[in-house]
């Protein structure tokens, strides 16, 4: 486990769907009486915090819900992590940007479009209160996820990854509708967690942009998903914003600037063409191994 590499003992919470995990807990952090619990009697050297309700439509039509998930649970994470001496390392997202001009730098002022995106910036004003803090803004996670292929919904808010939910599809030789004029800054799972626990041993507080290396719209992930996977390109098939039944504003150029971040960690962050290529390779291993 990366933990491992990093010399922590690592310890996972789970919520909706089960674990095989070592060190597993059950937790739901709207729970402050049970996350307070949990954190002391664990008294970690540092919480990194990916727990959130990000199913963007569903956030705008359960706005109260979104808040509980999204801000008080936060909160009631660093009030947990600020008793024991935590270092919280919360990731935020690109969202909170209005997509007007891209390439987004930390010192950008965020000016979220939609209510999921409000509550992720207020989440990361409540992490600001922290004794030891890094905020992280990736951009559309993706990668190989066991617990997603199970099919069994998670409560985030969604049930599989963009790059699972494109292959799968092609898979079945349907087609995949994908945006082409929104864009963002798509992020490896795997890189992604290498950028975290650097950031625990960082232990400077402050903003970090933790993207992949590309700005790509939907559409142009999708198409490079089925090249790469040698699968029919003409399945996928390009639309527009507005054609697209989106019922919460989106940014359209959320993508992120993340040289600062790769200086002062000492990572790169991986382009789209170089991840989906992992993840092809990846996907061979793990059928030659079974």
């Amino acid at each position: 486990m990366l933990a491992h590499r990093f010399n922590y003992e690592a310890y996972s919470t789970r919520n909706a769907r089960e674990s095989s995990l070592p060190n597993s807990r059950a937790l739901d952090i709207t729970n402050r009486e049970g996350t307070l619990s949990l954190v002391d009697e664990i008294g970690p050297d540092a919480i990194v915090n990916t727990a959130a309700l990000h199913n963007v439509d569903y956030c705008e039509t359960h706005q109260e819900e979104a808040t509980r998930v999204n801000v008080e649970g936060t909160k009631n994470l660093v009030d947990a992590a600020s008793k024991v001496g935590s270092r919280l390392i919360h990731v935020s997202t690109d969202y909170v940007f209005d997509g007007r001009k891209g390439h987004y730098a930390e010192s950008d002022t965020p000016n979220p479009q939609n209510y999921y995106a409000m509550t992720k910036l207020k989440a990361e004003k409540a992490v600001l209160q922290s004794p030891s803090y890094a905020i992280a803004r990736p951009s559309v996670v993706y990668g190989w996820n066991k617990l997603e292929s199970t099919g069994v919904p998670s409560s985030s808010g969604k049930t599989i990854n963009f790059a699972m939910y494109v292959l799968e599809r092609l898979v079945e030789k349907e087609t995949v509708k994908a945006v082409r004029d929104q864009f963002s800054s798509p992020t490896f799972a795997d890189n992604l967690a290498d950028a975290l626990m650097r950031l625990v041993l960082f232990q400077e507080n402050g903003l970090f942009h933790t993207a992949g290396g590309s700005c790509a719209s939907r559409y142009e992930f999708a198409l490079k998903l089925a090249e790469t996977f040698g699968h029919n390109k003409d399945l996928v098939q390009p639309v527009l914003s507005k054609e697209f039944k989106q019922l919460a504003e989106r940014p359209l150029n959320s993508s992120l600037a993340v040289d600062r971040t790769e200086k002062l960690l000492g990572i790169r962050f991986m382009t789209l063409a170089e991840v989906i290529r992992e993840m092809r390779d990846q996907g061979i291993g793990e059928r030659t191994s079974n």
